[in-house]
């Protein structure tokens, strides 16, 4: 078997750039398999605002990938039991991927990482496209193409089968709660482990309308006796980002859309406090100690009506700072096991 990665374009600031170094090797050493992958090539930086991607850029990386998987199947190099990873499932050419290898008789495997979609209505596509049948329709049809669809966290699933079952029959044995490959952040992180903190609380998300930015400026303006950063404004690199998280003492969420949440568990690697609401993908993956009532920040009104509680609680987690750390190495146990490893996704993929 030949493992073919259809990756995401990694953007030098993302998670998705470390992906592309390291996931070939980690699947590699995994499964003991052929691995290759199918890249789109140069990947703009620049993402639109507020997103993840690039909305032109990633059409034109998918659209490279798709020329070169059908180069594969002219010339023959695609054979019976080869699998395909997609790093995004949110992907159309898996659509003619299927089409190739089912007209051709070619039987192989698919896998795909599902991150969001128009089934999340804090999405980019649940907020500008929403439910239009077209998109529905294109999500459920990637689905089904998917012999495996790897979520990475319960909440994620619920949410998609929920949405997609209003309409559609969904069939579970193609769905698996995996955790990300993402075992290497606790080796590459090691050097920023143990560095002098100081009162710096760091805003780590994209500066998008989900992630409720607003509350953490205001909380600057309450709490002068605290270092506030919004990491994106700082147009940082990933050293110096990994820097900020060394130096931090708590990293701040009042998310409305996270199906997993990368920038606190890299906080947590390096000693810095999670605060987070319970709610979403948090829900599960944060001990009590780090989750505060989710009511506190559900819009902008509900936190100015709670301000005062979400303002104890920082300061209750910037003056207990080392008495917290025993708690965050449990945190940090649990994350890791649960979530940002690749076992299970590896052992799902060798076990087609």
């Amino acid at each position: 078997m030949t493992i073919h990665i259809v990756d995401i374009e990694a953007v030098d600031t993302r998670y998705t750039k470390q992906w592309k170094e390291y996931l070939p090797k980690q699947l590699q050493r995994a499964t003991n398999e052929n691995v290759k992958v199918i890249s789109g090539g140069e990947t703009p930086q620049a993402t639109t605002p507020g997103a993840f991607l690039n909305f032109g850029g990633t059409n034109v990386y998918k659209s490279k990938q798709l020329e070169t998987i059908g180069e594969m199947f002219c010339n023959g190099r695609v054979k019976d039991n080869d699998y395909f990873l997609y790093t995004d499932a949110w992907n159309p050419t898996v659509i003619q991927l299927k089409y190739m290898a089912e007209l051709l008789g070619v039987d192989i495997k698919i896998g795909g990482l599902w991150h969001a979609g128009s089934y999340d209505p804090q999405d980019f596509l649940g907020r500008l496209i929403g439910d239009k049948p077209w998109v529905r329709h294109a999500e459920m049809s990637m689905f089904e193409c998917y012999d495996d669809n790897f979520f990475a966290s319960d909440f994620h699933i619920d949410m998609f089968t929920d949405v997609m079952m209003e309409d559609y029959s969904i069939d579970y044995d193609k769905i698996h709660r995996v955790g990300w490959p993402m075992e290497y952040l606790k080796n590459s992180l090691d050097s920023y482990k143990g560095m002098e903190k100081r009162d710096l609380i760091l805003f780590p998300h994209r500066v998008a309308p989900e992630k409720q930015v607003d509350i953490f400026r205001d909380l600057a303006m309450r709490l002068p006796q605290y270092e506030f950063v919004v990491c994106q404004e700082q147009q940082l690199t990933k050293n110096e980002y990994h820097n900020l998280l060394g130096e931090a003492k708590l990293v701040f969420s009042a998310n409305l859309q996270e199906t997993l949440g990368i920038s606190w568990y890299e906080g947590a690697l390096v000693d810095a406090i999670p605060m987070v609401p319970d709610r979403l993908s948090y829900a599960e993956m944060a001990l009590p100690e780090f989750k505060y009532p989710s009511e506190w920040t559900e819009d902008y009104d509900a936190y100015l009506h709670h301000k005062d509680k979400v303002i104890a609680q920082i300061v209750n987690y910037m003056e207990n700072f080392t008495d917290l750390q025993v708690s965050l190495e449990k945190q940090r146990t649990k994350l890791n096991k649960d979530f940002f490893s690749g076992t299970e996704l590896y052992k799902a993929i060798a076990d087609e």
